[in-house]
């Protein structure tokens, strides 16, 4: 029994793509991917609470960072796939999809979320590997469901740049398999060379990091490979952009967590700790200069991703205990506020047929309700209380001057500030500016999008006030991500 608990969270997508392939998107199937995330998410909370198990002999394993990361994607996923009907309709009614595109929707978007599954219960670097390739292959044909020319040239764009991030992590692993099997640990399962890193040559294993953690940076939208990011999530369809910034950056970063552990066991805490604080300054430092002239608001979403991510790298190149707990809260509130903003602005493009800021003024008392969602999701993302977001960046702050690196989170407080400025004033623009022309009021936004933006940011909120339950899963799973007293 313990064994399909942790199949389920992959089986259970898988089984929703082949219905979608079979019977197409319809009045009655498209609420079956609400259906397959929700139970996904019922798996996730289920293996939060089971302790440590295997499957498929040994191939999948589920531990508290899993189960953890299985939480995450299962959110995200369950508020992507409630908006996705309403969404679709929508682009059917302006002739931009079809029938046969909403079937390809719904298999791949599942299949999207079985991949992402997948990589999270791999239990070693080649099986990781291999999904989080999958995502990239069917998120690159989602990136391009409307077939426009941006759309495809955003598509090749994410998959050249990203394999080539997956071509440098294959030469990762190559190089630390090499360093096992010399060392008499012929294997790339994440207990294995944990447990044995002690005899790994060292030499060796700073190039394996290196190259792994660039590669698994580049689909986490990392500086310096985060070119791709923008456009694939200005051109995705909402719910896949929700998914995509929500969930499957922090998959691939969740990659980077396990990297870590063997990193610090073989060659101590310094290298990995170096190699993060680079790559957290330059990604904080490259969202900054590029959202100050951002004109586009699903590019300034995107480029906020990239923001969070270093964030992300900060908490882990910190690395203690509480700095993890705060990077893992981060991935959740991050998920929850970027999968309502993406929705609210997959809303906003669809009745004004543009992306661009300079098109919104006026928002607040064009569709009051919209407005409304999109700027608390935006408080949400620049950190304010009581969203989730706040705790966690005050707790790696915290935890950052403990930790002696008192240095690098000033420089990144200071990034930050840059940052609340630049968003705040593109945002005022938005709500409060002049309309342009003759805009009138936008249409009503429909209770199934409503529903799910609303219950996000419920979320989001009630994680900045307690963190309840999931509080001791939260230090589990830091623990197993190597974090230090």
């Amino acid at each position: 029994m313990d064994s399909l608990l942790v199949i389920a969270p992959v089986a259970v997508p898988v089984a929703a793509a082949c219905l979608y392939a079979v019977l197409g998107w319809n009045r009655i199937t498209a609420w079956l991917g609400t259906l397959s995330a929700a139970g996904l998410l019922a798996c996730a909370i289920a293996l939060s609470t089971a302790g440590r198990h295997d499957a498929l002999g040994g191939l999948l394993v589920s531990d508290a960072l899993s189960a953890f990361m299985l939480l995450v994607i299962g959110a995200v996923a369950l508020l992507a796939m409630a908006a996705s009907p309403a969404y679709l309709v929508t682009e059917l009614a302006a002739g931009h999809t079809g029938p046969r595109a909403m079937r390809r929707y719904g298999v791949l978007t599942q299949a999207f979320i079985a991949a992402m599954a997948l990589a999270v219960l791999a239990s070693s670097l080649g099986l990781l590997l291999v999904a989080i390739e999958a995502t990239t292959i069917l998120t690159a044909l989602l990136v391009g469901h409307r077939r426009t020319r941006q759309a495809t040239e955003a598509a090749w764009k994410y998959v050249v740049i990203c394999s080539v991030g997956i071509a440098l992590a294959l030469l990762g692993i190559v190089i630390a398999y090499y360093a096992g099997t010399h060392a008499g640990v012929a294997s790339l399962d994440w207990a294995v060379l944990a447990e044995h890193a002690g005899r790994l040559d060292p030499g060796v294993m700073r190039v394996a990091v290196m190259l792994l953690v660039l590669g698994f940076g580049a689909k986490a939208g990392l500086a310096p490979m985060h070119a791709w990011l923008p456009d694939a999530h200005s051109q995705a369809p909402a719910p896949v952009s929700a998914l995509m910034s929500g969930a499957l950056l922090s998959v691939a970063f969740y990659a980077i967590l396990r990297v870590k552990v063997i990193a610090d066991a073989a060659l101590g805490a310094g290298f990995t700790r170096a190699l993060l604080l680079i790559v957290a300054l330059a990604s904080l430092t490259v969202a900054a200069l590029l959202l100050i002239g951002q004109r586009d608001y699903k590019r300034l979403l995107a480029y906020s991703s990239i923001e969070h991510m270093g964030l992300l790298a900060l908490g882990a190149a910190i690395g203690n205990s509480l700095a993890l707990v705060a990077v893992l809260l981060h991935i959740l509130g991050h998920g929850l506020g970027k999968s309502v903003l993406f929705l609210s602005a997959g809303q906003l493009h669809q009745a004004l047929g543009s992306s661009r800021i300079h098109a919104t003024g006026g928002l607040l008392a064009r569709a009051p309700l919209l407005a409304g969602v999109f700027a608390l999701g935006l408080l949400a993302l620049l950190g304010l209380p009581p969203f989730s977001l706040f705790a966690s960046e005050l707790g790696i702050a915290r935890a950052g001057f403990d930790a002696g690196l008192g240095w690098a989170v000033t420089a990144a407080l200071v990034l930050m500030l840059l940052i609340v400025a630049a968003i705040g004033r593109h945002t005022r623009r938005m709500l409060l500016g002049g309309a342009p022309g003759e805009a009138g009021s936008l249409s009503v936004l429909p209770h199934t999008v409503a529903t799910p933006l609303v219950a996000g940011l419920a979320a989001c909120a009630v994680l900045g006030i307690t963190l309840g339950p999931l509080q001791p899963l939260l230090q589990a799973a830091a623990a197993i991500a190597g974090a230090t007293p």
